[in-house]
């Protein structure tokens, strides 16, 4: 008698490629204007990619990401580990130990990573933790799990990054305003904006502003329900950076993994303008925020 059929496996996502033509922005940014939230993926043959991702994402390297960079007047980088890449730091390092002067990183670690693995991450330039509460990337830590984690940095005074979504802003707001680490919350908490700028979601995220927890001003095209120029986002992000702009943060999410609709780099840097229309408030959010969270004040 054959065998019963197996179970179907599900294909990966593939994650398209960044725009490759984006414009040049309009807005001139001010000197040491730092990306705070943007990645870097393989390249898959000098770094492969773990068996057990949560998607394909395409190659882009660390020149690439200095290109695109280059491009969009930014002279500085907070770097994520991407889940894509899971644990395995090899391509993050690289970047790092080869732009030390313009990157910082932001690690994915497990409360079985070795303390030595955080002690060589910190002398190459990370300066930050990401946990994932995000079901499609892989299981969220365990409170006991994230204590652990959180402990393994909190000797180097790391950031923890939040990645979260719609209700976790609400559900886990004990959690995001008491963790004894400069806090940071990605991507405006990937708000709902179907339930409003008034709604339960955004007042729980201005709440944790106003304790101290700090918030990135990203994704305004992942956010957005109207598409370009993403009006509604932006929206948010503005009065986010009004009510505390000494708490915010400005990233590109370059390279864009999993998005709808591709954005272009040019477009996103045009609108740092309206979400923060006052100059010196926008030093604040590009230039000297990021060197007071990532430690440029010199090389690592």
């Amino acid at each position: 008698m054959p065998p019963p059929p197996s179970e179907p496996v599900s294909p990966r996502r593939v994650a398209a490629p960044p725009d490759p033509h984006p414009k040049a922005p309009d807005l001139r940014l001010p000197p040491r204007s730092c990306d705070a939230h943007c990645h870097i993926f393989g390249p898959g043959h000098v770094f492969p990619f773990p068996d057990d991702r949560a998607y394909d994402p395409p190659d882009v390297s660390k020149e690439d990401l200095r290109r695109r960079h280059d491009l969009l007047g930014l002279e500085r980088a907070i770097v994520v580990q991407s889940a894509a890449h899971g644990t395995d730091h090899s391509a993050l390092l690289d970047a790092l130990r080869a732009f030390p002067d313009r990157y910082r990183g932001v690690a994915l670690l497990t409360p079985r990573t070795a303390p030595g693995e955080v002690a060589e991450l910190h002398r190459a330039g990370v300066r930050g933790v990401r946990v994932q509460f995000m079901p499609r990337l892989g299981a969220a830590p365990t409170p006991a799990e994230l204590r652990a984690i959180l402990d393994l940095v909190r000797p180097y005074g790391w950031h923890v990054a939040f990645h979260i979504g719609g209700d976790a802003v609400v559900e886990m707001f004990d959690t995001l305003r008491s963790t004894g680490l400069p806090t940071v919350i990605d991507h405006m908490a990937r708000v709902d904006l179907a339930t409003g700028l008034d709604g339960e979601q955004v007042r729980a995220l201005r709440r944790l502003l106003d304790t101290g927890v700090w918030v990135k001003l990203s994704a305004v095209d992942r956010l957005s329900r109207q598409g370009p120029p993403y009006a509604d986002a932006v929206e948010l992000a503005r009065l986010l950076a009004a009510q505390a702009p000494e708490r915010c943060l400005w990233g590109t999410d370059f390279p864009h993994p999993n998005v709808r609709e591709m954005p272009d780099d040019g477009v996103l840097v045009d609108l740092i303008e309206r979400i923060v229309p006052d100059e010196k408030a926008r030093h604040r959010v590009l230039v000297a925020n990021p060197a007071e969270l990532a430690d440029f004040g010199g090389a690592p």
